[in-house]
């Protein structure tokens, strides 16, 4: 069975990193009052779901992955979201952080 692919922004084909994934998370949790089974949840869920999505072509978007890390985050802690969207939809001023937090409150 060939492994699961990541197709990047530019283009690129990578392998799939559950610990790539974990690290944005983690860094986004940091000093968050989460737990690490929560977090272990998540990832587990978001492998599975990459997974089933990916099962024919075995290739699957960025974008996919990094919008199934932001719905799961947002369940979890907003603050964690809003760190993780921060860097994933790159942020260029205050506004946007304000319209994503605006967001969030609704």
């Amino acid at each position: 069975e060939k492994p699961l692919m990541v197709i990047k922004r530019d283009g690129r084909r990578e392998p799939f990193s559950m610990d790539k994934i974990e690290q944005g998370i983690q860094r986004s949790m940091q000093k968050r009052p989460v737990s690490q089974k929560d977090i272990e949840e998540m990832l587990h869920a978001i492998e599975d779901e990459a997974a089933l999505i990916s099962k024919n072509s075995r290739e699957i978007h960025a974008e996919e992955i990094g919008e199934m890390v932001l719905k799961k985050l947002y369940e979890l802690d907003g603050v964690a979201y809003v760190r993780f969207a921060s860097v994933y939809r790159m942020f260029d001023n205050v506004d946007e952080f304000i319209n994503e937090i605006e967001k969030l409150t609704r």
